[in-house]
């Protein structure tokens, strides 16, 4: 939130002026008034937050414009200023509804830490409602749904952050759902009306990536047959968001750096810089700390984007969200495949409940929806959950080819999830051909998308 607008009812000229100078070298916004006719008409027009209220005024006094304010917006925050002698009339004005009072003459400091006081107030209540909205899914972003208190803290994070335009690396594994926190970042934002920009840094090839973020003139190289606007141009005024930004390479590191540093980028071949004004957001599945020790991440590009770091945890970490998201999943497919399941089996719910998901949410969605495809009962049971049954155990009394054969299934299942079931992403994490990765499939039953 941005500092509060703060009106001052004051008639001494002098003392109205020392208090706005104050308060606007502190970075508040600031108006002034002398009498209460003139408070009122300011009230009316703009949006403040606090009032400093003198009690007396030439033409009404402090506590019967203090019920005006009042009446007009219940939320505004008043400071009475009294005199000495009229400390009855400070009890009254908080009985009232005056949050604080100040006696004349004011301790500057003593005014300064009363409304930021009430600032950090002003704040929480602020963050209490943006939390309460996205629980009732108020918000745009519907898929963030959650009842942990760990992702508590990760939505009051993104509340503090999301009115400043702070650069932030979300971090995470591969199905937490780091997409979702941007999209909910940009929304809370100012920049929300804007466009949000996301590219996925790995999924485009290193000599393509670097005009796909910064454009490129007709011309620029063989193929250019007309200009292409880059991500950056295309994100103006808004959020741009890179995802995995570990993957990125260095020479290109170097030039995201560059832009950032100076606000603006240039298109291959152009020969005029172009003003930007974006907000970065990244996020990525490695721990970019190691990648700059191991030096594949540059140092200075990973202070100027880390301003703030928001870890979203594994699902194993919050498994009281499991339940929600399978309840959430499950009207999600039944709607979509026009299926009417009306729940789980006690043993497939426990089940779904105490499972590891190397594939965090993502996993859990994939498995939802295909129990929800391949049930033939009113209830998701065991025997549509293959994956629980059948590759995360041993079967009972086999030899040793039936347990190596199981621990296999296992692993490529765990790849494939992994890999978002890409089959060339799979294969190289397991260290087998591609070609013998779809032999195992096959072997295996697996089904893939």
């Amino acid at each position: 939130m941005e500092h509060a607008n703060i009106l001052i009812v004051e008639d001494e000229d002098v003392q109205r002026s020392l208090l706005e100078d104050l308060l606007r070298k502190e970075g508040f916004g600031a108006a002034g008034a002398g009498n209460g006719a003139d408070a009122l008409q300011i009230f009316k027009e703009q949006p403040i937050d606090i009032v400093l209220l003198d009690f007396k005024l030439p033409d009404t006094d402090g506590l019967t414009l203090l019920k005006q304010f009042k009446g007009m917006n219940p939320e505004a925050e008043i400071i009475m200023i009294t005199a000495y002698g009229s400390i009855e009339n400070a009890v009254d004005a908080l009985k009232s509804g005056a949050s604080e009072y100040l006696t004349k003459p004011i301790d500057l400091e003593d005014l300064l830490f009363k409304i930021k006081k009430i600032e950090e107030k002003r704040h929480l209540v602020h963050e209490n409602k943006v939390l309460k909205e996205v629980l009732q899914g108020r918000l745009k972003t519907a898929n963030f749904i959650y009842t942990s208190d760990k992702m508590n803290e990760v939505v009051s994070l993104i509340v503090r952050i999301a009115k400043t335009d702070s650069t932030c690396v979300i971090e995470g594994e591969s199905g937490v759902g780091k997409e979702l926190v941007v999209d909910l970042i940009h929304e809370l934002s100012e920049r929300k009306d804007q466009p949000l920009v996301k590219v996925n840094c790995a999924a485009i090839p290193d000599n393509l990536l670097e005009s796909e973020l910064f454009g490129y003139e007709k011309g620029a190289f063989t193929g250019a047959f007309q200009r292409k606007v880059g991500k950056f141009e295309l994100a103006n005024k808004g959020t741009l968001f890179l995802d995995e930004i570990g993957d990125m390479p260095l020479l290109l590191q170097s030039k995201l750096l560059r832009v950032i540093q100076a606000r603006e980028v240039e298109r291959l071949g152009g020969l005029h810089p172009i003003r930007i004004d974006v907000r970065i957001i990244t996020a990525t599945n490695r721990n970019l700390e190691e990648e700059v020790k191991k030096s594949t991440f540059r140092d200075d590009l990973y202070y100027r984007l880390n301003v703030v770091t928001i870890r979203v945890p594994p699902l194993q970490e919050r498994r009281e969200d499991i339940p929600v998201f399978m309840n959430f999943f499950l009207k999600r497919y039944n709607d979509r495949h026009r299926k009417i399941i009306k729940g789980f089996t006690n043993e497939a719910r426990d089940i779904l409940i105490k499972n590891d998901y190397p594939g965090n949410v993502r996993q859990l969605e994939n498995i939802i929806e295909r129990a929800v495809v391949l049930t033939r009962g009113e209830y998701i049971s065991k025997e549509d959950l293959p994956f629980f049954s059948a590759a995360d155990q041993a079967p009972a009394g086999g030899g040793i080819k039936d347990v190596v054969e199981s621990m296999e299934k296992k692993m490529i299942l765990e790849a494939l999830i992994k890999a978002d079931w890409v089959q060339t992403k799979a294969a190289s994490a397991i260290d087998i051909s591609e070609r013998m990765l779809r032999y195992k499939i096959k072997k295996y039953g697996i089904k893939t998308n």
